[in-house]
């Protein structure tokens, strides 16, 4: 269940969050009219998640004694077409520790979704309520929330964090030779007789790490639900005062 859960939320994440990045930027090219503009405010609007993910990039690259070489928050069009909000520059290294640089922003954003819902927001009475199908529950835990000091200033930086957390095709690029050697490893221990070794050893670690994933993905998915009719109430609403409209 727990890995079923992973996916299910990953799956609503990576649609949810395109969606929202599209219309995002669509919000403010209606507003400004001018696309240098929208990029500017667009990027400065998810400017703590951004940071946030090439933090982590150059965090685990110092732990794991990779230099790292230019590092930049500043939005730039790539030559076919896409928006590239940051990147940080390090030196070749082995697929080993390549990916795990790759995938520090997950890793690092999660774990800061999680932190903040429990330690500032409280988030906690809310995901019991839900496991139990109690909506009263829910609704008292929520209203909890909104209690809790700076409570949209946490939202905004969760919201921010939780859309800019998932690793682009650079940051992928290194997984596939881990997962084959990964996979490799797992059939000879298998082969070899030591297959309940293996799954007593590691099998809890990555048990609870799928959990921590999906609770992380969970909440980012409930608040970008919460968000994006939000986002196309303004931009339906811009579209209606200005006439104009983004095709997207």
């Amino acid at each position: 269940m727990s890995w079923l859960w992973l996916l299910f939320s990953l799956a609503l994440l990576v649609l949810l969050e395109r969606w929202i990045h599209r219309h995002l930027q669509g919000l403010w090219l209606l507003v400004f009219r001018d696309a240098d503009v929208a990029l500017v405010i667009y990027s400065l609007s998810m400017l703590p998640g951004v940071l946030l993910h090439e933090l982590s990039h150059l965090l685990v690259a110092t732990l794991l004694g990779v230099q790292a070489g230019h590092f930049s928050v500043i939005p730039e069009r790539m030559e076919d077409g896409t928006l590239r909000l940051g990147y940080v520059e390090t030196r070749k290294v082995d697929f080993f520790r390549e990916a795990l640089i790759g995938a520090a922003p997950l890793i690092l954003g999660s774990a800061a979704i999680i932190f903040v819902s429990d330690a500032w927001l409280g988030v906690r009475p809310v995901g019991e309520a839900l496991a139990r199908g109690d909506l009263l529950g829910m609704a008292q835990g929520v209203q909890a929330m909104t209690r809790a000091a700076d409570f949209w200033l946490w939202l905004y930086f969760i919201f921010t964090v939780s859309n800019s957390m998932l690793p682009s095709a650079s940051d992928r690029r290194a997984w596939w030779p881990v997962l084959i050697v990964a996979a490799l490893v797992t059939l000879f221990f298998f082969y070899a007789g030591l297959g309940s070794v293996l799954i007593a050893t590691l099998w809890p670690a990555v048990e609870a790490a799928a959990r921590a994933l999906a609770s992380a993905f969970t909440l980012t998915v409930g608040l970008n639900l919460f968000f994006a009719p939000l986002i196309w109430l303004a931009e339906r609403g811009v579209m209606r005062v200005t006439g104009l409209k983004v095709e997207y």
